[in-house]
């Protein structure tokens, strides 16, 4: 198995809601006839989904489905874009778990929720600066 995610998808309650959430954020969707709301990111798909059927798919009930400890994280390229980004993530219906702060690490991060509960940090890391393509490699990895 090589080291990649390809697509994150996550269980919509409510499509359009959600759609629209990510498209206030500034991404655009991609053509996707099979009823899969598609973002295309750097590398890899974010996938929207209805929740019914993603259960369905795996075989599993809505609630087991469960809610796991897991975040998506953005990284950017300027300390100060963390901050600019929650605000843009709040003005689109985002819950702000935690604001942008100085990390002890030497980053600096925030943590939303998006419409559905789906827990996003924005981040700004001096130790893994983003390639040119903005592809993130941890520490700087080459």
């Amino acid at each position: 198995m090589e080291q990649r995610v390809s697509l994150i998808t996550l269980g919509a309650r409510d499509m359009p809601r959600l759609a629209e959430f990510y498209e206030a954020l500034g991404w655009a969707r991609v053509d996707s006839p099979d009823g899969v709301v598609a973002f295309d990111l750097i590398g890899q798909t974010l996938g929207l989904y209805p929740l019914q059927a993603l259960a369905d798919d795996i075989g599993l009930a809505v609630e087991d489905l469960g809610r796991g400890a897991m975040t998506l994280s953005h990284n950017v390229r300027e300390k100060a874009e963390v901050t600019a980004l929650m605000a843009r993530a709040e003005a689109a219906g985002a819950r702000v778990l935690k604001p942008a702060s100085d990390v002890f690490w030497g980053g600096h991060h925030g943590y939303f929720a998006d419409p559905e509960g789906h827990i996003w940090e924005v981040a700004w890391n001096p130790y893994s600066p983003l390639g040119p393509d903005g592809a993130f490699q941890w520490n700087g990895a080459t």
